[in-house]
C-alpha cells in the first residue's frame, strides 16, 4: 500500500480458539514470537464487511464496500504486540490483487455473501483465487450479552486491541502496517458454524478446543501505508 487507507469493519465475529504456542510458531516467520494469553497462544478466524474502503481523506460517499474473512494469530516484535495474517480472503478482485501488490498480504479471492436479519448475521465464502486450495466457510452468528469495552476484558483486549499488522512478501521480507481506531466494544457471541475449511487450506488441523466468541458491530479505521521491517544487526 502506498497510501492511508480509510475505512470501516463491520459486523464482526471473532471465532478463536487456545492452540499450543509450538504450532503457531511453526507457521510464523522467524523475526516474529507466538504471543501468548495464560501459556496458550491463539488462532482465529474473523468474517465481516469492510465498508466505505477508500483513500484517506476522500469522502465516505465515494468508498466501497468489501466482504472478508481472514484467518490470523497473535505475535509479539520488539515488545509490540501485533497480528499476523495466515489468510484473507475478499469479494473485491481488484481490490485482491491491489493488495497483495502493494501490501503483500496473503489475500485471495472468494465469493462472499453478508447478510442480516432478526439481529443474526449471514456470512457465506467461498475461495475462487486460481490456482489456490479450497477453502469455505459459512456461518450464523449473533451477539448474545451486554457490551464489553475490550480494554477492561483481559483475553478481549489481548485479542482485539492490536494496532500493527505483518506479513511475509514473497521475497522473504518483513513487512507491517500500522492501523489506527478507537478501542474496541465487543459483545459475548453465539455462532452456528456450518462449515470452515479455512483452517486446513492454511495447513492446520483443526483445533480440538472450544471456540470462544466475540462480536461487534465494528469500527472506522485508518491503515497506513506497508513498511519494509529491517531485520537486527
Amino acid at each position: 500500500m502506498v497510501i492511508a487507507l480509510e475505512m470501516g469493519w463491520r459486523h464482526l465475529l471473532f471465532e478463536n480458539w487456545l492452540v499450543d504456542p509450538a504450532v503457531i510458531e511453526a507457521h510464523l516467520p522467524e523475526a516474529l514470537a507466538a504471543d501468548v494469553y495464560d501459556g496458550s497462544a491463539w488462532l482465529s478466524v474473523i468474517p465481516f464487511t469492510n465498508v466505505a474502503v477508500r483513500p484517506k481523506g476522500v469522502p465516505k460517499r465515494a468508498g466501497i464496500q468489501l466482504p472478508e474473512i481472514n484467518v490470523r494469530t497473535y505475535v509479539t516484535r520488539d515488545g509490540v504486540p501485533s497480528v499476523y495474517f495466515f489468510s484473507l480472503d475478499a469479494q473485491g478482485l481488484a481490490s485482491v490483487v491491489g493488495a497483495r501488490y502493494f501490501h503483500h498480504l496473503p489475500y485471495y479471492y472468494a465469493r462472499i455473501s453478508i447478510d442480516g436479519t432478526d439481529g443474526k448475521v449471514r456470512f457465506r465464502s467461498r475461495r475462487r483465487h486460481p490456482g489456490a486450495r479450497p477453502a469455505n466457510y459459512e456461518a450464523t452468528y449473533w451477539p448474545t450479552g451486554e457490551p464489553i469495552s475490550a480494554p477492561d476484558d483481559p483475553l478481549g483486549s489481548f485479542l482485539v486491541e492490536r494496532y500493527r499488522f505483518y506479513t511475509q512478501s514473497p521475497d522473504g521480507s518483513l513487512r507491517y502496517t500500522d492501523v489506527d481506531h478507537e478501542p474496541w466494544t465487543l459483545y459475548p457471541a453465539a455462532a452456528d458454524v456450518e462449515t470452515n475449511t479455512l483452517l486446513t487450506a492454511d495447513g492446520f488441523a483443526h483445533p480440538t478446543s472450544e471456540p470462544v466468541y466475540f462480536y461487534s458491530p465494528g469500527l472506522d479505521v485508518v491503515a497506513f501505508p506497508s513498511q519494509r521491517r529491517e531485520e537486527r544487526k
